[in-house]
């Protein structure tokens, strides 16, 4: 995606509502492209997040554009690549093929594909698309026999033309050390989860970042760090109330999942882990938020006025993050995010 602007500490991605059609998406990738934002991301939810993408390419001319995430595992590599490289053609260069594994349910019983070491499927699969695009641009023979997945055949007929902005860069989300190391290997950029900390991230994640990165001989630094963090903001205390209640909410829900207990062990709160969990088991969603602390909420989140959200986010992620998104998980006004950003430029 587009860089950052040279006053800000790091690039500034926005999604909007994660549940937005195509159309709204459009809408909300023009206004974010007005507002001053670096990029906008596209989640796959309720619908396919390269439809959006191709009509906000089309409404957009500056704003770099990305999937966040697209789940590879539904997929083959050969379709991922055919898509990302006409959104690289639509959107003249600005687009960002981001991909993630989902977890198993959904993998086997969404979509009815396989699930197996995901982490070592992962690379194959990123390792696979990069070579169906080199072979793509360079014309060489396309010979990828992976563990997972072989592409061996590609006759004129179906190669397109080299795309005059080159191969989109890839990114890759990862929460466990497995794959966020496999990121390090092969990706351009690693995508946290919302689900993470200050402290997670300098002691877990980006140590695991940095072994992938040494394991495939890469330098220091060359995977791109996208953190989307959580926000709890108002201009007035009842809208921050009702932004701390959603945001504690979320935090209840990703929290009851096994799989980032490790989070909140990390900071020793792995009784509370299991409580969550046991209350997800029960149906207690509203019940599970009471068990969140307002010194857990601070952990994971920036809460308070545009302002002071603004002066969080820049105190812990400067040098940290070379991407950061606002993970609203409530409706928020356009413009009460967009004094977020002015307030970030502002103190630069």
């Amino acid at each position: 995606m587009s860089t950052a602007a040279p006053t800000r500490p790091f690039a500034l991605e926005t999604g909007g509502d994660v549940h937005a059609g195509p159309v709204a998406f459009e809408a909300t990738a023009i206004r974010a492209e007005a507002d001053g934002y670096d990029a906008i991301g596209a989640a796959e939810l309720a619908h396919d997040p390269f439809i959006s993408l191709a009509a906000a390419a089309r409404g957009t001319t500056t704003i770099g554009l990305g999937s966040s995430i697209a789940v590879a595992f539904a997929r083959n590599p050969m379709t991922v690549a055919e898509t990302a490289n006409d959104l690289q053609l639509l959107s003249r260069g600005r687009f960002t093929l981001g991909l993630g594994s989902q977890v198993k349910p959904h993998i086997e019983r969404r979509f009815s594909m396989p699930w197996s070491h995901p982490a070592e499927r992962m690379r194959d699969f990123v390792l696979a698309v990069r070579a169906i695009q080199h072979s793509w641009q360079t014309g060489e023979k396309l010979d990828y026999r992976g563990e997972f997945y072989q592409h061996t055949l590609m006759t004129p007929m179906f190669a397109p033309e080299p795309n005059p902005f080159g191969p989109p860069p890839i990114a890759l989300a990862g929460v466990g050390r497995l794959m966020t190391e496999v990121a390090g290997e092969v990706a351009d950029v690693w995508l946290s989860h919302s689900f993470t900390t200050v402290r997670y991230l300098k002691e877990v994640s980006l140590p695991a970042l940095a072994r992938g990165s040494e394991k495939a001989g890469r330098a220091a630094g060359a995977v791109g760090v996208s953190v989307p963090s959580m926000v709890a903001v108002g201009t007035s205390q009842e809208e921050l109330d009702a932004a701390i209640r959603a945001t504690k909410k979320q935090l209840a829900f990703y929290g009851s999942t096994p799989a980032y207990a490790s989070v909140l062990e990390l900071h020793g709160w792995g009784g509370v882990a299991e409580d969550l969990n046991r209350g997800s088991r029960r149906g207690e969603w509203d019940a599970m938020a009471e068990l969140i602390t307002d010194e857990m909420l601070a952990e994971f989140s920036a809460v308070g006025s545009p302002a002071e959200v603004a002066a969080q986010l820049s105190e812990r992620f400067t040098g940290v993050a070379t991407r950061l998104a606002f993970a609203f998980n409530y409706p928020v006004d356009p413009d009460v995010a967009k004094q977020i950003v002015d307030a970030i430029d502002g103190a630069q």
